[in-house]
């Protein structure tokens, strides 16, 4: 089934009434995304952030509907229009969309990558460029976690750089499982994800049994994993303000002498959350990607890893 799109850039003071507006002219859908480039870091828990700058895009089906549904968009952007101040920033347009399998084609930009010496993270749908390398065959999904984030790159390259055999490996914010299936791939021999979003717990599920290491995954939703839990290695990528808050909670998780894996950490937030963490681990140098970085320690002040 075609499909019609209205695309609208405006200033973010307009976006809540856009949406409402789209909806109510029979959009099945409305996205946002930034106009210009402006990252937004860190919203509050429940939070919504807007770019200064911001496209709306509504989708309509294109049934035989299509000359009222024309009309009716046409309505709803003479009246937004209208709200607007002079000057203020207005584009539209609207444009006709083939019928596609849209939950496949932006998979297409999607390809194997490497991580490290021996890790490949590879999509489903296309071949594995080297059968004899550690392969983790995962797709894009609901939780966050595919490899091509800076801050997933950094942890699965220095997964790739330890030697996990027998080890138990913590994932505490596991999103799509990446970081524990990865670590069982590479000789880990139990790996447990914690994460607050059922969601990322199924997705870890599935991924996990996709890859064949679902009976040595255990997943726990936040606050339900056993007390005095411990691993020779934990890695958390998530964010700086909750590895902060969260300091005293992800130390008691690694073992004496195991080895501690921090990410989700723009460059200029390294130092609060590196304090957050000496008093209990020897921190090591900072590696960095692009405008984020990851932190490695170990525990009780040991030697490298």
């Amino acid at each position: 089934m075609p499909w019609i799109q209205i695309k609208i850039i405006t200033s973010k003071q307009h976006a809540n009434l856009l949406e409402t507006l789209l909806l109510e002219t029979g959009a099945v859908s409305v996205t946002f995304q930034d106009a210009g480039d402006q990252p937004i870091f860190e919203p509050l828990p429940g939070e919504l952030k807007f770019w200064d700058d911001i496209e709306i895009a509504g989708l309509y089906e294109a049934d035989n509907n299509l000359h009222e549904h024309q009309t009716k968009i046409a309505a709803a952007i003479n009246k937004i229009k209208a709200m607007c101040e002079p000057g203020q920033h207005f584009i539209y347009k609207i444009e006709h969309l083939e019928d596609k399998q849209w939950e496949r084609e932006w998979m297409i930009h999607f390809h194997p990558m490497r991580f490290g010496q021996r890790l490949w993270v590879c999509p489903s749908m296309q071949a594995v460029p080297d059968p004899s390398a550690v392969n983790v065959i995962l797709d894009p999904g609901l939780a966050f976690g595919t490899g091509t984030h800076p801050t997933t790159a950094l942890c699965l390259e220095w997964l790739d750089s330890l030697d996990l055999q027998n080890k138990i490996l913590i994932d505490f914010g596991c999103g799509s499982g990446i970081l524990a299936i990865a670590a069982l791939k590479l000789g880990a021999k139990q790996a447990i994800g914690i994460d607050i979003d059922p969601q990322a717990i199924e997705a870890s599920r599935d991924n996990a049994q996709r890859n064949g290491v679902s009976e040595h995954l255990v997943l726990y939703l936040s606050g339900q994993e056993p007390k005095n839990l411990q691993a020779d290695v934990v890695v958390a990528n998530i964010l700086a303000a909750p590895l902060c808050e969260l300091a005293g909670v992800i130390a008691d998780l690694v073992k004496p002498d195991g080895y501690l894996g921090l990410s989700g950490i723009l460059n200029t937030q390294s130092d609060k959350v590196s304090q957050a963490y000496q008093h209990a681990f020897c921190l090591y140098p900072i590696a960095e990607k692009e405008e984020w970085c990851r932190i490695t320690a170990v525990k009780n002040k040991n030697d490298g890893i």
